[in-house]
């Protein structure tokens, strides 16, 4: 890994699960909403599966994230529109990221790539009303590593027509900065961001993260590089 940042110019971020621990999150918000439609306590994977389903037979949709309350409702059956249904999923949400906080290190490798000169993007596909909350609400992040002080350029769900495992917002993060795919490095945790970065031609770096371990096999073998964690990689490129 001592060459990872050979001939880069800007390292770009995958947000949730990479460098925040905040998966636990959406799933505790999932099985929280299904609870309440159905009060019993759902199953977590079949919650995760369902989730991760929909979102990759909608990720060329507008709104996936409504698609994927759509097909809640229909599982549910319950007399809320998809639309509700969507808001209080954010609404359970937005308690939960108040307090999430950056995984061990994420925090200190930013800060050392952003004073080394590196240019710092976030390619998330989640939504910008979440991102907001870390941005104004979320006192660990804010304190540690602001989001608008520490990224070049931010891009969300909102900033693409299709999310990942597309490549959009990688292509596009490249294209605003004026790269290469060859000068840019990336991070993500999950098969569907390492899918959407090497799609993009980008040398990929896989940071563990346990939600992701069903794909496990599946990430290693298409990521470029893996790493056990933040500290693992601050000590890989000598900046701990």
């Amino acid at each position: 890994m001592e060459r990872l940042l050979a001939g880069k110019r800007a390292v770009l971020f995958d947000l949730d699960g990479t460098l925040v621990d905040s998966i636990g999150v959406w799933n505790e918000a999932d099985e929280r909403l299904a609870r309440e439609l159905t009060g019993s306590a759902p199953d977590r994977a079949e919650i995760r599966a369902l989730r991760e389903g929909a979102l990759r037979r909608f990720r060329g949709e507008p709104e996936p994230y409504y698609c994927y309350c759509a097909l809640l409702k229909e599982r549910y059956g319950t007399d809320l529109t998809a639309r509700q249904l969507q808001q209080r999923r954010q609404a359970i949400a937005a308690e939960l990221l108040e307090r999430v906080d950056y995984r061990p290190g994420a925090d200190v490798l930013l800060r050392a790539l952003k004073g080394r000169g590196y240019a710092l993007a976030l390619a998330t596909t989640g939504r910008r009303s979440s991102l907001d909350i870390y941005r104004r609400k979320n006192k660990n992040i804010m304190e540690k590593a602001p989001i608008d002080r520490v990224f070049d350029r931010v891009y969300t769900c909102e900033d693409v027509g299709r999310i990942k495992p597309d490549p959009e917002v990688y292509l596009r993060a490249m294209a605003d900065m004026g790269l290469r795919a060859e000068q840019c490095l990336v991070f993500e945790d999950s098969l569907a961001g390492v899918q959407a970065a090497k799609a993009a031609g980008i040398e990929t770096v896989a940071v563990y993260e346990r939600h992701s371990d069903p794909d496990r096999e599946a990430i290693n073998a298409l990521a470029d590089w893996q790493a056990a964690d933040h500290p693992a990689v601050l000590a890989a490129l000598g900046l701990g």
